[in-house]
Formats: structure tokens, sequence, C-alpha cells
């Protein structure tokens, strides 16, 4: 990476931090200054891996409310509240929100979030269940068949998602290649 570095520059990785890492991982990430992931999900009820709450961030990060390997949040927040496991009212706490749309509170807690970068999956932006899933690990067919249809963006949807990108001061992605390398840092 130090020759990479040299020649290029500021890098544009991510390291994808999640599972078992290990201290040199850690160490080679933060050595490099890449951003970390942070998967909202994993962070949520009483077991859940508090470096993942937004309180927990830092800027040199990416939040993701889930990821294209888990459950879409709706269909997590729904597992978890149909298990009994008490992780549902967990978020109900922590969000401080009861009402019947938990999934828009994550989204808002990921745009809230001091890191810089700010991922939501469309199949969380549009609050799908897990019918809407793009990958099941370790199985063999019927993944990353999902798509959507411009139709099922509402206008009121797109107004939401206008007002937190303002709100949060979550500027649009500029389409050219350093695009992510502007956005990491500012």
């Amino acid at each position: 990476f130090n020759a990479i570095k040299k020649s290029l520059g500021v890098l544009p990785i991510i390291a994808e931090d999640l599972g078992v890492i290990t201290d040199s991982v850690e160490e080679l990430r933060d050595h490099f200054g890449f951003p970390g992931i942070k998967i909202l999900q994993f962070g949520l009820g009483e077991d859940g891996d508090k470096k993942f709450l937004p309180h927990n961030h830092i800027k040199n990060c990416v939040v993701h409310t889930g990821s294209h390997d888990n459950e879409t949040t709706h269909g997590f927040l729904e597992s978890e509240r149909h298990k009994n496991s008490g992780v549902y009212e967990w978020a109900q706490k922590y969000f401080n929100y009861y009402g019947d749309n938990l999934t828009y509170e994550l989204i808002r807690a990921a745009y809230q979030s001091p890191a810089n970068i700010c991922v939501i999956p469309m199949q969380d932006i549009l609050n799908l269940g897990n019918e809407a899933r793009m990958n099941y690990p370790g199985r063999p067919g019927g993944n990353w068949t999902w798509r959507f249809t411009w139709n099922q963006v509402s206008n009121d949807l797109a107004s939401w998602y206008k007002q937190m990108t303002i709100m949060f001061e979550r500027p649009p992605v500029k389409k050219n290649e350093n695009a992510i390398l502007k956005i990491a840092d500012e």
C-alpha cells in the first residue's frame, strides 16, 4: 500500500472491517487512514456491538443501515419483533420512537452520524421487507436478482430524502472518479 499511496496519493479504499477482525487488520486500516464500515443493525439490542451505533462513530467511517449480505432493515426489525428477542423494543428506546416506521429512524440516525459517508440500500429507502433481500451468503441461487423501478419512488419519499440530505448536510456524490475522495476529505 505504501508504494501505491506514494504513486497515487490518497487511496479510494474502504476497509470492510466486519466479522472477525484482528488487531493487525485494524492497525493496517488505521495506518493507511482507510475508513471502516459501521452497520447500524449490528449495534441494536442488549447484545449488539455498540461500536456500530451512531453515537460511537468517528468521521473516518462509512455508515450503512444494513448491507447486501443481511436482511433489509425493515425485514430485520420485523423478524426481531416476531422473535420477541427484545431487539425491536431496545431499538424503540434507543431511537425514542414508538411509531410504525422504525426503519426511517435508523435511516435518520445514519444521516445524523458523524461518518463522512452514509450508505442507505435502496431496499431500506423503499422500506421493503425481506422479499427484497439482495443476497443470502452460502445460498447457491436466487441472489442478486432484486430490482427496483422508479415508480416505487414517490414524490413524498424523494422529498423526505432531499430534506434529510439538506438537513444533515450530506451532499450528493459527484459523478466523477474522485467523488469518494472529495467526500472523505471533508
